[in-house]
This record gives C-alpha cells, structure tokens and sequence, in this order.
C-alpha cells in the first residue's frame, strides 16, 4: 500500500508539473519588458516624458510592452554607478567622458558607440546661459560682470557636466580675451570660482540652492533649466540672459551593451535610442528646451533658440580627452584653482 501511495504521489507530480512548464514561458512573455536609463539630474523631466511616448510608440510597432526606468543624478557619479555594477540598459549622458568612462571594463559598451547612432550619437544638446533674479539687479550680462561683487552658482565640475562646461566655458571666454593667454585666462576663471560659495554635485542641486535657497546672484547651467524654473516657481521669478560667448553641449546616448545583452534587452533598448531622433521625440525634446539635432524640429521652435556664438570642446578647446588631463584630472589645472581662492 506505502509502494502504491508513493508511486501515485510520484505520478501525481509529474503530472502536477506538467501545466507548470507548458504555461511559464507564456506568461513570462506576456509581462512587459523593463529598461533602465541612467542619465543626468536636469534630464528627469525630459524622459518623464519621452518614456510613455516610447513605450506607445514600441507597443504599436511590436506589440511588446516596454516600461522604462529612470535613475538621475550628478553626471559623473551616474557613470561611475553604471561602471561599478548598476544595471543601465541604457546610459544618456551631456558630454562624451561619463560613456567613455565605461569602456574601462570590456563588455559593458562598445568601442565604437559614437557610430551606433547619428550626430555622433547625440540626439540633442543645449548651451549654458546664465539664469539671474527678475529684474537682474546685479546687471550680470557676460562673464567679465562674474568677478565683481556677485555670488556665482555652479555644479562641481568634479562630479558633473554641467559644472564642466561652465569650467570650460569660463575657460574659452578668458582665452578669447586675453589672445589666447593661458595664465590670464587661469586668472579670470580663478575670478570666477572666488564667488562661488557652494558646489552643488549636479546641475539640480545647483538650481535648487538658487531657487529655493535663494543663494546668489546667478546660476549658470543648461538652457532648459529655465524652463524648469518657470514652471516651478513661476515665470516672473527669474530671466535668462545669453553671455557674448558660452559653449554647446551635446548629448550623448549609448546602450550598455553588456547589460542589455545578459538582460535579453538588447532589442528594445537600442529600439528606445533610435526613438529619441523621431520626430516625435524631437517635439517632445524641443518642448523642453533642449536644443533637437532633427533640422526641421528646431526649426519649428527656432523662436525659442536665440542664436548663440558657441566654443566646441572637440573643436576649440582640444578635446574632451585634453580637457579631461589638464584641467579635471586630480592635481590639474581645476584643482590648482581652487586651492588658491581667496
């Protein structure tokens, strides 16, 4: 009887096993697929929005669902995450060193990621300008008004895009007027970062020491951070005002490979870059205030982009990798300017 008793419970979970197999995979494939972008912190409306247009978008053209995840913070550190472990399917980044920094672990992106996508695989970018109190009370309207009796607000650049290419900027605008001069352009962005009283780690928390904390005179961050502060505290709390000369910042994307590959999201993860240059995306990216790489996009929105005499890093200051040695690495040019601020 125990032999018997054994034998059904032995049949009985074959059985019992049976439905379990033939119906798992299905119902897998039926649960929607999920994406991480990893991105910078002033990006966090952007794909706000951009990520439920993407998922409709995919739906439509695959049928699939696809739910897209956001993780946003100072640049540099975000990098630094994905290189140490978190999961990013997807990285979207302001300047090209926080994706090349991934290229230091074999695997995770691939060497030639500039051509995985167009305009070196930057679907937008913008500029930084500077933001002041309505009425500008400090008459602040070019870099040469940034060494007098004002309080500047900027990201570290240590720890973010954003504060590098206000470094940058800085930088190419002392250069300019000083003929090329490198120890009097030192001198001026030394000027410049003597009225800095904090360093926020990424351009948000640069914003919100300005806006909520009402510390300075002025910020100096990416265009659509304007746009954020209008809608937050109101439009007649502050105004833009564009400097004689400031810097373009592209906005890099990259698929971490490596991740996507082992998550089985490889597909839809380049299908979510590829969606950023439609012009659908490039609406949704004009609309806040970012500047779209789609032609006839920022043409439609041109009234909203006053044109600007930019500096390139890649063209007019040497590069991204030159820039990197000489004034962000430790010890460089950064760093010895800081240590001297009076």
């Amino acid at each position: 009887m125990s032999m018997t008793r054994r034998a059904f419970g032995a049949l009985f979970g074959v059985f019992a096993a049976v439905p379990l197999v033939a119906v798992a995979p299905a119902a897998r494939a039926a649960d929607p697929v999920t994406l991480l972008n990893v991105s910078y912190d002033i990006s966090r409306e952007l794909y706000k929005d951009v990520n439920p247009a993407f998922s409709a978008w995919w739906k439509a053209k695959t049928g699939q669902d696809v739910i897209v995840n956001q993780s946003h913070g100072g640049s540099s550190k975000q990098a630094s995450s994905v290189l140490n472990g978190l999961e990013a399917d997807v990285i979207t980044m302001n300047q090209s060193p926080d994706i090349d920094i991934l290229l230091s672990r074999p695997g995770l992106i691939a060497p030639d990621w500039r051509e995985k996508f167009p305009n070196g695989a930057a679907p937008y970018s913008t500029v930084s300008v500077f933001i002041v109190r309505k009425g500008n009370p400090k008459r602040i309207r070019d870099w040469s008004d940034l060494t007098g009796d004002v309080q500047v607000i900027v990201p570290n650049p240590k720890t973010s895009g954003n504060g590098r290419y206000t470094y940058l900027a800085a930088w190419g605008y002392g250069l300019k007027q000083n003929d090329g001069d490198e120890s009097k352009a030192h001198d001026f962005v030394k000027g410049v970062f003597d009225n800095v009283p904090i360093l926020d780690g990424g351009g948000r928390g640069a914003t919100t020491s300005f806006a909520q904390r009402e510390i300075g005179d002025v910020l100096i961050t990416f265009e659509n951070e304007s746009a954020a502060l209008a809608a937050e505290f109101g439009a007649d709390k502050f105004e833009v005002v564009y400097p004689s000369l400031t810097i373009a910042a592209p906005a890099p994307v990259a698929v971490v490979e490596g991740v996507a590959r082992a998550r089985g999201t490889l597909e839809q993860a380049t299908g979510y870059l590829e969606f950023l240059y439609t012009p659908e995306a490039q609406e949704i990216i004009a609309g806040k205030q970012f500047r779209p790489s789609d032609a006839e996009v920022f043409a439609r929105h041109a009234e909203t982009f006053p044109p600007i005499d930019t500096l390139s890093v890649e063209t007019d200051l040497g590069g991204w990798e030159k820039a990197q040695q000489v004034h962000f690495a430790d010890g460089g040019l950064y760093d010895k300017i800081m240590a001297e601020r009076r």
